[in-house]
């Protein structure tokens, strides 16, 4: 599918708990999500949602259904619903559509720290990402990724390309 009106950057405030999509500088929309439970941060194992410049290195999920439910990027063929909720609690859902993301600044959120520490996003395999419609938005819940409503995470997914530009505040 090719992108249509595409964002040129987006920006994630993990302050406001909002994303929004800048189409050559200007600000088209602002949407609610929510970023890490645990704050900010860079380390691997930290369930931290990490600052600075990212892009988006891939996009998972485009032909499947809303709903639809990944893991290790790979649609089980499960649809999410209130059912398969109750019977998985401690499930860390991954729905609809995957935007990978990859830290553009080594040693910050690419690679390793000065202390030989990963920090690296992509490994780290942090995503913007659908997350169950029971899920509040605008609070900070997550283990690291940035969750969004599916219907937007739907809609995000057919207006970015692969390397747009992310800066997460």
């Amino acid at each position: 599918m090719s992108v249509t009106n595409s964002i040129s950057q987006i920006v994630i405030d993990t302050t406001t708990q909002t994303l929004t999509l800048y189409q050559d500088g200007m600000a088209v929309r602002t949407l609610r999500i929510s970023t890490a439970k645990n704050g900010t941060g860079q380390l691997e194992g930290s369930g931290c949602t990490p600052l600075g410049w990212h892009q988006i290195s891939d996009k998972i999920g485009g032909s499947y259904p809303l709903g639809s439910v990944f893991v290790g990027r790979q649609f089980t063929g499960e649809i999410y619903d209130e059912c398969l909720g109750q019977a998985f609690l401690e499930r860390d859902w991954i729905l609809s559509r995957i935007l990978w993301l990859e830290g553009l600044e080594v040693g910050v959120n690419r690679g390793k720290t000065l202390e030989g520490i990963l920090c690296d996003t992509r490994e780290r395999y942090i995503y913007i990402h659908g997350t169950p419609d029971t899920e509040p938005m605008g609070v900070p819940l997550s283990h690291g990724c940035i969750r969004m409503r599916n219907v937007d995470v739907v809609w995000l997914y057919d207006k970015v390309a692969v390397g747009t530009k992310v800066l997460i505040v």
